[in-house]
């Protein structure tokens, strides 16, 4: 089981390979990897840091703690109809995607998200929505 907050569900969904430093990318790469070949998998739905934010480097400002961030996590779930200490498999997050979400809510949802102008969140969006899953990362 992982332990994930609200934004990371749709950070995953667009995750190319790309971070923060490079043990964050290797942490991240390895739970996409693992959700992507398993999605049978639970998440644990959490407040505030998670088992991603556990590789963040110690660059002075902790961005896991950010209050922009939480209020990311909070309208991510909202949207989902998800709850913090919800567990359910990421197979099952990926249903509620394609029930409720479509690729332009990132430009509302994530507007000060640093990621937002690759393009690749709302990619994986329509990819989820194709159902083909998480993206392999290359």
């Amino acid at each position: 089981m992982f332990k994930l907050r609200g934004h990371h569900l749709f950070c995953l969904l667009g995750y190319r390979g790309m971070g923060y430093s490079e043990e964050y990318v290797e942490n991240m790469t390895r739970l996409h990897q693992t959700l992507r070949e398993n999605p049978k998998i639970n998440i644990q739905l959490v407040e505030g840091p998670d088992q991603l934010c556990e590789k963040y480097p110690n660059s002075g400002v902790y961005h896991c703690e950010d209050g922009n961030i939480y209020k990311r996590d909070a309208l991510i779930l909202e949207r989902l109809g998800l709850q913090i200490g919800q567990t359910l498999a990421w197979e099952d997050i990926e249903l509620r995607i394609r029930k409720y979400i479509v690729p332009s809510d990132i430009q509302k949802v994530c507007k000060s998200c640093s990621w937002r102008s690759y393009g690749v969140c709302e990619e994986g969006i329509q990819e989820i929505l194709n159902g083909n899953g998480l993206r392999e990362v290359k």
